[in-house]
């Protein structure tokens, strides 16, 4: 059965090792983090969120952050979304935000938010399998990665 617990920092070499390439790697940190490769260090920067690692059997199979953009807990956000390669496919994205939202309603949020580049229609169909929705930009959100522009769309969802 998956069951979120906090992140421990005995997970980090276990998260980065599912970025096999720069690709992976910027579809999920977007770069926010630092360059590839990531190292321990710079992603204890995570300490800061509200981080999250999801497991299943004692065995860690993914990862993701909420963070207050606001100054309430009325909107929670989610970054750094990442499932174990071996596991993408199964529905454990699906099921690992579906717990993530009941860990955001159980913090006081109303309403939950996060960014997917364009380039990434499997993260972006496991959103809206989650219940997350478009949300219309009035312009283009664009992140300059490996000499491209990825654009990232916005979806979010209600939860109060």
């Amino acid at each position: 059965m998956l069951k979120l617990r906090p992140y421990e920092q005995t997970d980090v070499r276990t998260i980065l090792s599912w970025s096999k390439d720069e690709v992976a790697f910027y579809k999920w940190t977007a770069g926010v983090l630092g360059d590839w490769p990531l190292t321990e260090e710079q992603f204890g920067q995570v300490s800061n969120l509200i981080p999250f690692t999801a497991v299943e059997d004692d065995e860690v199979v993914g990862f993701f952050t909420l963070r207050k953009p606001g100054e309430t807990m009325d909107l929670l956000r989610f970054g750094f979304v990442v499932v174990d390669p071996e596991k993408r496919g199964c529905g454990y994205g699906k099921r690992m935000l579906l717990l993530g939202i009941e860990e955001a309603r159980k913090l006081g949020a109303k309403k939950v938010s996060l960014g997917v580049f364009e380039n990434n229609p499997p993260a972006y169909h496991c959103y809206k399998a989650a219940g997350f929705q478009d949300v219309p930009l009035p312009e283009p959100e664009y992140y300059h990665v490996l000499g491209q522009e990825w654009n990232c769309l916005e979806m979010e969802q209600d939860i109060g």
